[in-house]
């Protein structure tokens, strides 16, 4: 990184904890920095952006990238994202950019895109050829440019200043074509332009998903790769990033060297986490170890969520919906999502496949994408599994899924666009379909989630946490995102349900599906601001994923014009379930922000912030110029309902933990699980860190880095991690309560103890008299609230 100035205050190599803003027009540099002063009082060391490059204009979240040469300026440009770099830096803190090597926009105008522009006005000859997965012969020498509303003729294509016009889009003409007659004219482009139903069938480049509108891009080519991420490169090189995200990396053709590449430009300091999917029982690539920190941390709030949930409640909720909706269970949804997400909404993709491996191999290819229970293949990685191979073969010859096996192993051009369609697949088949389809516990319908099986035990928790403390301890964490369906906080509201399915009733409405899923989304949301219009946006969105009645590209105006109708006029989570909700809404922060890995705050989500699918969850938010410590925070959908209560609540202890975190790295490193004892014992997740002294790996100067803003240690001073007569041992201990309402029937906490490590503990928020020492009752530890950070103390020789 580049030196900083003297007078800057010290900032870790990696994060301590990430904030993320979303920039659009309406909320770009200028604000991001007129928030810095308040996001540096909370707490964090860096400033995760999304994308900043040059984007479609009027973009809402800047993945849709024209020009990689540029930095947006519908933003502010270059200079005032060097400007939010200074302003940052003169607060502690540092950025972390979003970057998309995946793909490009193909926007209007077209220009926009230049290499596009150039590539269809010059044909497989052009440079810029490379840049795209492109198959000319499937499109008879030309690339389907499925963006018109309706067919070519209807579009009224004619020559206009030098270039095809077609209603209000314009394409470039190819050179000497400009006098021919309409019909020659448009056979000799490169190019032709269609209506964008083609693109299901007809497609033949590589796109996003199944966005047409989002070409891929060949980041596996050198060239590419340098034109592509020079920008980024510089920005990193000049210190104005520290960090970065990487968007969708299932999406490229060779992940592993794509990240073996990037880690050689950027340096050995600039922390890079990955936008990846892992399955339960997945892990990511070991061999990633050396290019990355992990991932943006989804396989995290899975954890998170389902140690909040309780596995009894959420198999009633799930009996009770197959039986009011008449709905398949999971595994039966997820498949049949699975083969019609496939077959049609990506069958330009598997034909694609298909040419490559041969018409008489495309079923098996087909049925073995069907069956992989994870989003891609890796080269160099385990094959199919066994099961996964029955699974397939139930429906093809052995003998054609064999010579699948055999191409996937050497032929890489297949491998890579198998693997690559198998990603797509997985994303919208499951997150954009069968999550909308099956709806139990909508908690549980989340990026990374596994409704069939959403509850996780506390011993699970604990697994997890000391494999990514072993294996990840820089790993990306979150709760909410710009991609969550529901934030935390909704999540944990409609959580509670799981502890008292009998809240959920009997939903009314024409279509049981869509009144369930109203009715939970509903209970999730509350009295929050702009209730209603927000709810219909999000089930009118629900409807339309879930393809049972409409869709997005066959909408049925009747049916969608009684979607609003299932809108409930008041639903309110009943006393009880609110104040299990309000635990577990603290304690899932609570978790989020001390367990192994490097946590980050959501805009808006440091305080009660109840958010739906976007674009509710990406609307700007208007933050306060004071320090946090006043009652108040950003404003937003779904923002703090005033000062006090939930929301004040969780921001003072969002604040003291991230406080705590920068000042005090030393404090978060190792992990040991800590057992309750007695009748209420698997109501508690508790653990102990800060194990090995007052100094993190590589001493105060090592990764974790010095001490944030101020400089000087948390309360207790740098002495705290010693036990009694100095031995080293663990700093802090976390403690928190799941499942409260299920506890206070069964009795509350009664004779319950929780053993705490040697020394003297006191609590990080609370009277500093207090003091606790060997093993305590969790009534008195949890007297005030329902979780705590415990701090080790100087011992007094008592």
């Amino acid at each position: 990184m580049t030196p900083q100035h003297s007078s800057t205050p010290a900032r870790p190599r990696r994060p301590a904890a990430t904030y993320r803003l979303q920039l659009r027009p309406e909320f770009p540099f200028a604000a991001a920095g007129a928030a810095v002063p308040y996001l540096a009082g909370l707490g964090v060391t860096h400033l995760h952006l999304s994308p900043v490059l040059e984007a479609v204009p009027g973009s809402a979240h800047g993945y849709d990238v024209t020009d990689h040469t540029r930095v947006r300026e519908e933003l502010g440009g270059e200079a005032g994202l060097r400007a939010l770099a200074g302003t940052a830096r003169r607060h502690g803190l540092g950025l972390v950019l979003d970057i998309v090597p995946n793909h490009m926009a193909v926007p209007s105008p077209l220009r926009l895109n230049r290499p596009l522009w150039e590539l269809l006005r010059t044909g497989p000859g052009s440079p810029y050829a490379r840049w795209f997965d492109i198959d000319w012969p499937a499109g008879g020498g030309q690339v389907l440019l499925p963006v018109l509303p309706g067919p070519l003729e209807e579009c009224a294509p004619r020559v206009r200043d030098g270039v095809l016009v077609c209603g209000d889009r314009e394409f470039p003409l190819r050179e000497g074509t400009a006098g021919l007659p309409l019909p020659e004219l448009l056979a000799r482009q490169w190019y032709r332009p269609a209506c964008w139903r083609e693109a299901r069938t007809s497609l033949n480049y590589r796109r996003f998903f199944t966005i047409a509108e989002l070409i891929g891009v060949r980041v596996e080519d050198p060239e590419v790769f340098a034109a592509t991420h020079a920008k980024v490169l510089e920005l990193v090189r000049d210190g104005v990033a520290e960090g970065l995200r990487i968007d969708h990396v299932d999406g490229l053709a060779d992940p592993e060297e794509y990240l073996r590449r990037l880690r050689t430009e950027v340096g050995d300091d600039c922390w890079v986490v990955v936008e990846k999917i892992l399955a339960d029982e997945e892990r990511l690539p070991a061999s990633w170890a050396a290019s990355v920190a992990g991932t943006t941390g989804y396989d995290a709030l899975r954890r998170l969520d389902g140690v909040f949930t309780d596995p009894e409640g959420a198999a009633e909720l799930a009996r009770e919906y197959q039986e009011f909706t008449g709905s398949a269970d999971w595994e039966a949804t997820a498949a049949d999502c699975a083969r019609t997400v496939l077959t049609v909404d990506l069958a330009a993709e598997l034909a694609a496949l298909g040419r490559l491996a041969g018409a008489e191999l495309q079923d098996a290819v087909a049925e073995l994408l069907i069956a992989y229970p994870v989003y891609r293949p890796y080269p160099g990685g385990p094959g199919p599994s066994a099961q996964t191979l029955a699974r397939a073969g139930a429906r093809v010859p052995a003998a054609a899924l064999d010579a699948v096996r055999v191409l996937l192993r050497q032929d890489a051009a297949f491998a890579a666009r198998f693997a690559q369609t198998s990603a797509a697949l997985r994303a919208k088949s499951l997150e954009d379909r069968a999550f909308y389809r099956y709806a139990p516990l909508l908690s549980a319908t989340e990026v990374g989630g596994d409704p069939g099986r959403p509850a996780v035990s506390v011993a699970e928790f604990h697994a997890y946490c000391e494999r990514i403390e072993r294996d990840w301890p820089a790993t990306g964490t979150v709760l909410s995102t710009h991609d969550t369906k529901r934030s935390a906080d909704v999540r944990a509201r409609i959580a509670a349900l799981s502890q008292d399915p009998a809240a959920m009733g009997r939903p009314a409405g024409a279509d049981p599906q869509l009144a369930w899923v109203a009715r939970q989304t509903a209970l999730g949301l509350g009295e929050a601001p702009d209730r209603e219009p927000r709810l219909a946006e999000a089930l009118l969105k629900a409807v339309r994923e879930a393809g049972l009645h409409t869709s997005w590209t066959a909408p049925d105006e009747a049916y969608e014009e009684q979607v609003g109708a299932h809108v409930p006029a008041a639903a309110e989570l009943p006393a009880h379930l609110a104040e299990a909700a309000r635990v577990t809404m603290l304690g899932l922060a609570l978790l989020h922000l001390t367990m192994p890995g490097v946590p980050e705050v959501y805009q808006g989500c440091e305080t009660d912030c109840r958010t739906l699918v976007d674009p509710d969850n990406r609307r700007p938010f208007r933050f306060p110029a004071q320090a946090p410590d006043a009652p108040t925070g950003p404003t937003g959908p779904g923002g703090p309902t005033g000062p006090g209560g939930p929301a004040e609540e969780k921001r003072t202890l969002t604040a003291a933990v991230l406080r705590l975190r920068r000042d005090r790295p030393e404090l978060f490193t190792g992990y040991a699980p800590l057992t309750a004892k007695g009748p209420a014992a698997d109501h508690l997740v508790a653990y102990a860190r800060g194990a090995g002294g007052a100094a993190g790996p590589g001493g105060a100067d090592g990764p974790g880095g010095a001490a944030g803003p101020g400089g000087a240690a948390g309360p207790g001073g740098p002495d705290d991690a010693a036990g009694p007569g100095g031995a080293a041992g663990p700093g802090l201990v976390v403690v928190a309560t799941r499942l409260s309402y299920r506890l206070a029937v069964a009795g509350g906490w009664r004779t319950t103890t929780l053993p705490l490590p040697p020394g003297d503990w006191s609590p990080l928020l609370g009277p500093a008299d207090v003091r606790h020492r060997g093993e305590v009752t969790v009534a008195e530890l949890l007297r005030t609230a329902p979780v705590t950070v415990l701090l080790r103390r100087p011992s007094d020789g008592g």
